[in-house]
C-alpha cells in the first residue's frame, strides 16, 4: 500500500501540494485527476521519491520512499516528459532497465514491441510522441514492479492505443497484482479503468473515493408525472443532489438505496420511471457541487 500523510511541498513561496493525505490500495487503479497546476505531477514525484516532502510523509509498503533503494525498486515511474538516453534504441533501453530492475523481462518487451509495431533497433529520437509514450509503458510493464506511476500516460495516444494500454494494465493487474497510479487532467480518459479516483485542486485533495461505493450510493432517475405538486412533495423526502425539470419530465440525481428511492417516487404515481447508470463525470459533478465546487470549471 502507498500512503501520503499530510504531504506538503513548496517551491519558494508557492505551495504546490498542500497537506495531502491519500491511501492507494494494492491491485487497484488509482486515478489522480486535476487541471494543469493542480499538483498532480508534484504529488506523483513525491510518491516516486523524486521530491522530498517539506512536511509530512510518503510511504511505500510502510517504508519512506525518499532515498530508499528498497522502496524505489517496487515501482516504475513514467514522467510526462519521458527521458531516453541520447541516440538510444528500444533494445538498448531494455538492456539498461534490465540492470536496474532484477525482474525485468526482455522476452516480454520484445513481444510487446512487436505487437505495438515499434522497431527495437530504431533510434527513439525519431519516434513520435505517441510512440515514445508506448515505449515508456512497455518498459514500465516489463520491469515487473509492484507499482507503476504514470503522469499523463494517455496524452498523445490515439484511441486504439489508449485501449491497448488499458488492456495491458488490466491483464497485469489480474495476473500479478500490478497497482497503476495514473495522473491525468482528463476525467473521461480514466472512467473505464479506475477503481478509485482522487480530485486535486490547487494542491489539495477535494475528493478521494472508491468508484464502486460512489456509484452504489448515487443514482440518476428520469421520471414523468401528471401531478407535479405530488412529485415535489415526494422529492422533499429524498436526498436530492441535483434536479432538472423540463415540463413534466424530471431528471434527478439522488443518494440512497435504490429500492427505497424507487418506492418513494412510485408513491407520486409517475407516468414512467427509469433508473439510469451514472458515468464518472456525472458522479464527480454531483459530489463537487455538494462541496461547493463546479468540477466542469476545474477539469473540462
Amino acid at each position: 500500500m502507498i500512503k501520503a500523510i499530510n504531504a506538503t511541498k513548496y517551491f519558494d513561496d508557492i505551495k504546490a501540494v498542500d497537506n495531502v493525505s491519500v491511501e492507494i490500495k494494492d491491485s487497484a487503479v488509482f486515478g489522480m485527476i486535476g487541471t494543469n497546476g493542480a499538483g498532480k505531477s508534484t504529488l506523483l514525484r513525491m510518491l516516486a521519491g523524486v521530491y522530498k516532502p517539506d512536511l509530512g510523509t510518503v510511504l511505500i509498503d510502510d517504508e519512506p520512499v525518499y532515498e530508499n533503494l528498497n522502496a524505489k525498486n517496487k515501482f516504475f515511474y513514467i514522467s510526462d516528459d519521458q527521458y531516453f538516453f541520447p541516440n538510444s534504441t528500444p533494445e538498448e533501453m531494455g538492456k539498461f532497465y534490465a540492470t536496474v530492475y532484477k525482474d525485468f523481462d526482455r522476452v516480454k518487451m520484445n513481444s510487446l514491441l512487436e505487437k505495438f509495431n515499434l522497431p527495437e533497433k530504431r533510434r527513439i529520437s525519431t519516434f513520435s510522441k505517441g510512440m515514445k509514450k508506448q515505449l515508456s509503458v512497455i518498459c514500465g510493464i516489463c520491469a515487473n514492479t509492484k507499482y507503476i506511476f504514470c503522469d499523463e500516460t494517455f496524452d498523445g495516444l490515439d484511441p486504439v492505443m489508449r485501449q491497448a494500454v488499458k488492456s495491458i494494465f488490466a491483464q497485469e493487474i489480474e495476473e500479478r497484482g500490478l497497482t497503476p497510479v495514473i495522473a491525468s487532467h482528463n476525467l473521461r480518459e480514466l472512467e473505464d479503468i479506475c477503481d478509485h479516483v482522487g480530485l486535486l485542486h490547487k494542491g489539495d485533495v477535494l475528493l478521494s473515493r472508491d468508484l464502486d461505493d460512489m456509484k452504489g450510493n448515487m443514482h440518476k432517475i428520469q421520471a414523468a408525472f401528471n401531478n407535479t405538486d405530488k412529485a415535489e412533495e415526494v422529492l422533499k423526502e429524498l436526498d436530492v443532489v441535483s434536479k432538472d425539470i423540463r415540463g413534466s419530465l424530471y431528471t434527478i440525481t439522488v443518494k440512497g438505496e435504490v429500492e427505497e428511492i424507487r418506492s418513494k417516487i412510485e408513491a407520486a404515481e409517475p407516468v414512467f420511471i427509469e433508473i439510469l447508470p451514472l458515468n464518472l463525470e456525472e458522479i464527480f459533478i454531483s459530489e463537487t457541487e455538494v462541496a461547493g465546487y463546479d468540477i466542469r470549471k476545474l477539469i473540462f
